[in-house]
């Protein structure tokens, strides 16, 4: 049974939103939540990064400790989602969580609490697989339709991947490895390409000035 991940290449992403974008599109998140988020580090400056950030569906997620309720659930495929009908909004989860996944909804001027809100994996509920109650709550399952989530599906540089922990992690590893090594290993020409090094220049038309 495959064990579901994400992973961010943050040599890759530009901070374009567009995951962000894809996801609450796709399941018609609420006003005030962002299921997915991009984080950059050093803004302007040499050095910066950017990565997107979500529920990273941890084996041993905090969430589901700390939740006194225990409305959260992990599926067979290691998806950690949340019953709404169960949770009472007590926002434990989200002090708990390192990653700020779960989210109260906001609606109106100053906010109201209810039922938390946090990225599904695209894998909807616990109600029937493409149901509406389940879209209404939790947006579509795409998981059930053989589909990855919006999110990495979206990303125009293939920094987000999404699916199979052991074959994201293959990806990651092997773009790492055609990287190279020393100072450059993490570097943006590294990731993208760049030209050879000791290549030899293109010879001049014959009678033209040097």
């Amino acid at each position: 049974m495959a064990r579901m991940k994400f992973i961010c290449d943050a040599e890759r992403c530009i901070e374009c939103n567009g995951c962000v974008t894809a996801c609450k599109a796709e399941h018609d998140v609420p006003w005030g939540v962002n299921r997915r988020r991009v984080v950059t580090l050093n803004d302007g400056v040499p050095g910066e990064k950017s990565i997107s950030v979500a529920c990273m569906h941890c084996s041993d997620a905090p969430c589901m400790s700390v939740c006194p309720v225990d409305c959260f659930y992990r599926t067979d495929e290691g998806v950690v989602l949340h019953d709404k009908d169960i949770c009472i909004g007590c926002g434990y989860c989200s002090y708990a969580c390192p990653f700020g996944a779960p989210q109260f909804p906001s609606n109106g001027t100053f906010g109201l609490r209810g039922k938390m809100d946090k990225c599904t994996f695209c894998a909807g509920g616990p109600e029937d697989n493409g149901s509406q109650a389940e879209y209404e709550k939790y947006g579509r399952n795409r998981l059930a339709e053989g589909k990855l989530p919006a999110c990495a599906e979206m990303c125009s540089t293939k920094a987000l991947l999404g699916g199979d922990g052991d074959v994201v992690a293959d990806i990651f590893r092997t773009r790492v490895i055609n990287r190279g090594k020393g100072s450059e290993v993490w570097g943006w020409g590294t990731a993208y390409g760049k030209p050879t090094q000791g290549a030899p220049s293109p010879t001049p038309p014959e009678g033209s000035k040097t």
